[in-house]
C-alpha cells in the first residue's frame, strides 16, 4: 500500500468524528446518527423514530440570528417541497445556547435564538419541517458537532452519514450556485449511489456554545464603562435631526423623566442600539423634560447606559418641540419615529411602541438588510 493510501486508512480507523475549531468534534461520514429528543416549535416532541419511513434523513443545524442561515431558510423549504414525495424527511435543528449570544451580534436579524422567538420565525417563513430546540443542552449538537449554521447531514436508510457539509456554494439569495452538494447527495442516496462529494467546508456563524457564554459580561462591562451625556437643542436642531443627512436609518425617541411608559420602555431601544449601531443606523433620544431638570434627565440617560446622542429642548414650550418635530404628532409621549437619509418617515407611533415591530422594520429596510 502507497504512504498516502496508509495515511487516510490510519485517518478512518481514528473514529467517529473529526475536529473543529471550537474543539467540538464533527460526525464523520460513515456514522451511526447520534438519537435525540428535542421539542419542536409546534409543541411536538421529536426523534430518529419520528423519520423511521424516509429513505433520506437531511438534518440541518440552523438558527434565527445568523445571516447566513436567514439567506438559506427559503432554500431549506423548496427542499422539503422537491424530496417529500420521494422519501426524504428534513428536520431543523436549532443548536445555539441563547444565553451566548452578544447582543451585537444580532445586528443582521430581529429574532435572536430563544425557543419562542423561534416559534415565531417558524410561522412568519412558514417553514414546512420541524424546527427542533437544542438550545437548552446542546446535548444534540455536542453529538452531532456542526461548525456553523447551516450545515447539513445526510444520512441513509441505516441512519448512516454520508454527506455532511454546505447546502450549495452560494450564501446570498438570487445568485445561482455551481454546486448543489446536498441535493446532489440525496439524487445520489436515492439513486443507490455513492455520495459524489461526501465532505464540503460549511460557511456561516459559528455556533453559540455554553462555554462561551462568559464574554457576554464583558461586553455588559464595556458598555457600562461608555460615557453618557445630554446636549441641549433648540427647533432649529429638531428640525435638522430630521431632515436626517447622516446617510444612516435614524430611530428618534422623544420621551421625559416623568413619562411612565417612557421610562419602562427606553431599555429596548438601548437594546436595539446594541444590536444594529455596527450597521448604517443610530438610536438619539429627545426628551421633553423641562431644561431645568438637565440633572435629573441626564441621571436616568445614565443608569440605563444611553451612550448615544442624548438631547434635551431648550425651552418649555412643548408647542414648539411637537411643530419642530412632526406636524402630525399630536403631542403625546412617548413618541417613535424610524427616519430614512433624506427626511423621509417610515414609522411614526404615539405611545408605547411593540419592539419587535421596529427591529423588523429596521432589518428589512434597504439600507440595512438581513445578509452580508
Amino acid at each position: 500500500m502507497k504512504k498516502s493510501g496508509m495515511i487516510f486508512m490510519f485517518l478512518l480507523l481514528l473514529g467517529s468524528f473529526v475536529s473543529t475549531s471550537d474543539d467540538h468534534k464533527t460526525l464523520a461520514i460513515g456514522s451511526a446518527a447520534p438519537d435525540f429528543s428535542l421539542e419542536g416549535v409546534d409543541g411536538k416532541m421529536y426523534s430518529l423514530a419520528s423519520f423511521k419511513d424516509a429513505n433520506v434523513l437531511v438534518i440541518v443545524f440552523t438558527c434565527n440570528h445568523c445571516p447566513t442561515a436567514q439567506a438559506y431558510e427559503d432554500r431549506i423549504i423548496k427542499l422539503k417541497r422537491d424530496y417529500e414525495n420521494k422519501g426524504v424527511a428534513v428536520v431543523a435543528i436549532m443548536p445555539n445556547d441563547p444565553k451566548a449570544i452578544r447582543l451585537d451580534e444580532l445586528g443582521y436579524t430581529d429574532m435572536s435564538d430563544s425557543f419562542e422567538e423561534m416559534k415565531r420565525r417558524a410561522k412568519e417563513k412558514q417553514f414546512n419541517f420541524p424546527y427542533l430546540y437544542d438550545g437548552g443542552t446542546q446535548a444534540v449538537a455536542i453529538a452531532y458537532g456542526p461548525v456553523a449554521t447551516p450545515h447539513v447531514f445526510v444520512f441513509d436508510k441505516q441512519r448512516k452519514l454520508r454527506y455532511q457539509g454546505r447546502i450549495d456554494d452560494v450564501e446570498k439569495p438570487g445568485k445561482t450556485p455551481k454546486n448543489l452538494d446536498t441535493r446532489n447527495a440525496i439524487e445520489a442516496l436515492l439513486s443507490n449511489k455513492e455520495v459524489p462529494v461526501p465532505t464540503t467546508k460549511v460557511f456561516g456563524c459559528s455556533i453559540k456554545w455554553a462555554e462561551k457564554s462568559s464574554w457576554l459580561g464583558k461586553a455588559k462591562e464595556d458598555w457600562a464603562k461608555e460615557p453618557v451625556d445630554v446636549q441641549v437643542i433648540d427647533e432649529a436642531g429638531i428640525r435638522k435631526l430630521i431632515q436626517n443627512n447622516s446617510g444612516k436609518l435614524r430611530l428618534i425617541n422623544l420621551w421625559a423623566t416623568w413619562c411612565g411608559p417612557c421610562v419602562v420602555e427606553y431599555p429596548e431601544f438601548i437594546t436595539m442600539n446594541r444590536m444594529y449601531r455596527r450597521r448604517d443606523f443610530e438610536f438619539i433620544s429627545i426628551s421633553a423634560d423641562d431644561p431645568s431638570k438637565k440633572d435629573k434627565v441626564l441621571d436616568f440617560l445614565k443608569k440605563q447606559e444611553s451612550s448615544v446622542n442624548n438631547y434635551l429642548f431648550n425651552t418649555d414650550d412643548k408647542y414648539k418641540l411637537i411643530d419642530a418635530v412632526d406636524s402630525t404628532w399630536q403631542g403625546a409621549l412617548p413618541y417613535t419615529m424610524l427616519v430614512e437619509p433624506g427626511g423621509k418617515i417610515i414609522y411614526a407611533k404615539q405611545g408605547e411602541i411593540d419592539p419587535a415591530e421596529i427591529k423588523k422594520l429596521i432589518v428589512d429596510n434597504p439600507l440595512i438588510g438581513r445578509y452580508y
